[in-house]
């Protein structure tokens, strides 16, 4: 393992509603996120009570959670680009220093 080169970057996990799993994909592509993850039908509880994860009638009707990993420079433009949105809807965004081999994958 001494020949791992590990890299620095922040994961961002990004939970909101299914109905606006387009907005953050936008957002994120303009940022100049390389990839993500996306995660269907999160169970969980928060100010709004519990949240079933089960498709009750379609993928917009259940959370989502997005992860990226991105250099550290792209997490303020890209909550700068979700505070107004997380000002009207329900969600969140957990932020947290990860490191990774292969940065080529996550960079330009």
């Amino acid at each position: 393992m001494k020949d791992l080169n590990l890299s620095q970057l922040k994961k961002l996990e990004i939970i909101l509603e299914g109905e606006h799993k387009q907005f953050a994909t936008d957002l994120l592509d303009h940022a100049g996120v390389k990839g993500y993850t996306i995660i269907n039908n999160l169970s969980g509880k928060g100010s709004h009570g519990f949240h079933e994860g089960h498709l009750m009638f379609n993928e917009d009707d259940v959370l989502i959670m997005i992860v990226a990993a991105v250099a550290p420079a792209l997490v303020e433009p890209i909550l700068e680009g979700f505070a107004p949105f997380y000002s009207k809807h329900s969600g969140v965004v957990f932020i947290s220093d990860i490191q990774v081999t292969r940065l080529v994958k996550f960079t330009d």
